[in-house]
């Protein structure tokens, strides 16, 4: 009988990275509950009452709703200039092409210390006083790599014939764009958007460095030795908010493809 690895190897390679990886969310989830006063780090019991008065702490849901106004402007910024972006980089050749794709691909490789001081210094140099605006631009900025990468390879995927057939029946560039194109790229766009909402949400260096007087939740948590319960709560919400997305997400997709007849 042959020993083969492979066989129990790579399963417990999986179940352990499962684990290191669900491990954090779960103890937020956990500690969203705890009984706490002071420290949350310590576990005194189980309660609801984080849940009920989630705003109780002092400045936590005006720093939440300013991320997510942050957030909500600066995918909207990010998404549709990185989105004309990639079809531009990905559909034309004109001068500078190569030159365009590499600084659109130097602030991925860039430490977010670098960059954030980078453009604190530059508003700094122009008079520009920090606030909710400046974040929003720096967000945009730094989310605008990532939404380039993410439409250019959805664009690269289509096939030109479908455009070509649109135009072969009469319709106008405009018409071929948003009957046909658009609709094909907006996965990869609505994938892009969400990236972009989830870096600039989460982003802590490059707001820290440009946010002025304004405090976001990243910011607001950085600035408590111990956060308390009630950011676990905000935390475990989101989660469970993204989660059923997803889940109703995938279920109306099953459902459009058995309604049309599609199989996999």
């Amino acid at each position: 009988m042959k020993l083969s690895l492979g066989k129990w190897l790579l399963p417990l390679y999986v179940a352990l990275a499962l684990v290191f990886l669900v491990t954090p969310i779960v103890y937020v989830i956990i500690y969203s509950f705890n009984n706490s006063r002071r420290n949350n780090s310590i576990w005194n019991g189980w309660t609801l009452e984080n849940w009920l008065g989630v705003c109780d702490a002092q400045g936590i849901c005006e720093a939440f709703g300013t991320s997510i106004a942050v957030g909500l402007v600066a995918t909207v910024i990010a998404t549709v200039l990185g989105t004309l972006l990639a079809i531009a980089l990905g559909r034309y050749r004109f001068r500078g092409r190569s030159t365009t794709s590499l600084l659109l691909f130097l602030p991925l490789a860039t430490p977010e210390v670098v960059l954030g001081a980078g453009l604190a210094a530059q508003f700094l140099a122009v008079g520009v006083p920090k606030g909710f605006w400046t974040i929003v631009i720096v967000h945009a900025l730094f989310c605008l790599s990532f939404v380039v990468v993410t439409v250019k390879a959805r664009v690269a995927s289509l096939d030109p014939s479908l455009e070509e057939a649109g135009r072969d029946l009469y319709g106008s560039a405009k018409q071929v764009f948003w009957r046909i194109t658009l609709p094909l790229l907006l996965p990869g766009i609505i994938a892009a958007a969400l990236l972009s909402f989830a870096l600039s949400f989460d982003d802590f260096i490059i707001t820290k460095f440009n946010a002025g007087q304004v405090t976001t939740f990243p910011l607001w948590i950085y600035t408590k030795k111990t956060p308390p319960a009630e950011a676990n709560v905000i935390a475990s919400a989101i989660f469970i908010l993204a989660i059923v997305a997803v889940v109703i997400a995938q279920l109306a997709a099953a459902a459009r493809r058995k309604r049309l007849g599609i199989t996999r």
